[in-house]
C-alpha cells in the first residue's frame, strides 16, 4: 500500500536524508512531500518527483492553508547554527515553538498514523551523568534562562510539550526522538559544527583547533543509524513518549574526540592546538557532562550498526568524491 509523508526541513540534513531514503526503501510505493523555506534550494536538492511546498512555518495564516493528506509526518525544521542561535534568538525561538504548534495542527487536519517530532539531546541541559551512569528520558537538568543560546534547548523543551498536549488532548499519535549528533555521509561541505571541522582538518593536513577546553561530553551517532531510529518510531514507539537515539558507545569529550580524529582518522599526521576567545563568540553551547542511555529505542529493536571512525570514514569518504 502507497504510503505518504511529510517531512519538514526538507533542505536539512536530517530532512534531506530521509527523504532520500525513503524514496530508496519504498520506491514507487512512497508520496514525499517536503516543506522548506526556500523552493530553488529544495529543488536543487531533492529528487524531482518530491511535492515541494515553500512556505514559513511560523506563519500561522499561510499554515492553515496547507492542505493534503499524509500517513506520516516527521518534523524536522528548526535552527542549527549556534552563532545564529546567539545572535537571532527571537527567530530561532518562534521557529522551533510557532512552527512545531503549526505543524502539530496541520498533523490533526491530515489524520495521520504516526508522527516523529525531531528535539534534540539539548533538552536535558546542564546534567552530570557517567558513562556508566547513563541519562534516561525522564531526567532534565538546569537550563540558563537568561542566556541567549537557550532559546534552542528551551525552545525544544517548549515544542516537546506541545507535542505531548496534542497527544494528551486530541490523540495524536506522536513520538519524540532526541537525536545525539549526528553525522556521516550526505553533510553539507560548508557545516561549520565541531565534527566538520575535524574532518576539513584532516582533509586540509592541518592541526585541529580547540576554541574551548573541550571538556564537554558528546553523544553520536551515524546517520543512517538515525534515520532507521525515526522510523523505528514511527511504527513501533509508543505514542506521547520521548526516545533517545543515540550509539552510547560513541560517547567521549570534544577533546578525546579530537584526539581520536588526530591518531586514528589522520594516522597521526595532524596534532591539537587550544584558542579559547575571553567571550563565547562562537556560540557554543554550555559545557555538559551529558551520557545518553539508548536503552528505551533499543527495546523496540533499534541497535546503532556504526561507530565514531565509521562517521568519519563515512563523511571524508563523501567529501572526496
Amino acid at each position: 500500500m502507497r504510503k505518504s509523508f511529510l517531512v519538514t526541513g526538507a533542505t536539512g540534513y536530517i530532512g534531506r536524508t530521509l527523504i532520500n531514503q525513503l524514496y530508496d526503501a519504498y520506491e514507487d510505493d512512497v508520496a514525499v512531500t517536503a516543506i522548506a523555506r526556500d523552493e530553488k534550494k529544495a529543488k536543487s536538492m531533492l529528487p524531482a518527483k518530491t511535492r515541494i511546498i515553500c512556505v514559513d512555518i511560523t506563519n500561522t495564516d499561510i499554515m492553515q492553508s496547507v492542505k493534503g493528506h499524509f500517513d506520516y509526518i516527521v518534523h524536522t525544521a528548526a535552527i542549527t547554527a549556534s552563532a545564529y542561535m546567539v545572535s537571532r534568538p527571537v527567530e530561532t525561538a518562534d521557529v522551533i515553538v510557532l512552527g512545531t504548534k503549526n505543524i502539530l495542527d496541520l498533523a490533526l487536519r491530515s489524520d495521520i498514523s504516526g508522527m516523529v517530532y525531531i528535539s534534540s539531546m539539548e533538552v536535558y541541559g546542564v546534567i552530570n551523568s557517567t558513562r556508566q551512569n547513563r541519562i534516561s528520558e525522564s531526567e532534565l537538568g538546569d537550563i540558563d534562562i537568561y542566556n541567549p543560546r537557550s532559546c534552542y534547548p528551551m525552545g525544544k523543551r517548549m515544542a516537546e510539550n506541545y507535542c505531548f498536549s496534542y497527544y494528551h488532548q486530541y490523540k495524536l499519535p506522536i513520538k519524540i526522538a532526541r537525536l545525539a549528533q549526528t553525522f556521516g555521509r550526505g553533510v553539507s561541505r560548508s557545516d561549520k559544527r565541531v565534527f566538520a571541522q575535524f574532518a576539513r582538518a584532516v582533509i586540509k593536513g592541518e592541526d585541529i583547533v580547540l576554541h574551548t577546553e573541550g571538556t564537554s561530553m558528546g553523544n553520536y551517532c551515524a546517520i543512517d543509524d538515525a534515520l532507521t531510529g525515526i522510523q523505528t518510531l514511527l511504527y513501533d514507539g509508543k505514542d506521547g513518549e520521548a526516545y533517545n537515539i543515540a550509539n552510547e558507545e560513541a560517547t567521549m569529550t570534544i577533546a578525546e574526540m579530537a584526539e581520536m580524529v588526530a591518531r586514528e582518522v589522520a594516522a597521526g599526521k595532524i596534532s591539537i592546538r587550544y584558542d579559547i576567545p575571553e567571550t563565547n563568540k562562537y556560540g557554543y553551547a554550555a559545557d555538559t557532562k551529558l551520557c545518553l542511555s539508548s536503552e528505551k529505542i533499543m527495546n523496540l529493536g533499534w541497535k546503532p550498526t556504526k561507530n565514531l571512525l565509521d562517521m568519519y570514514r563515512d563523511l571524508i569518504d563523501d567529501w572526496k568524491k
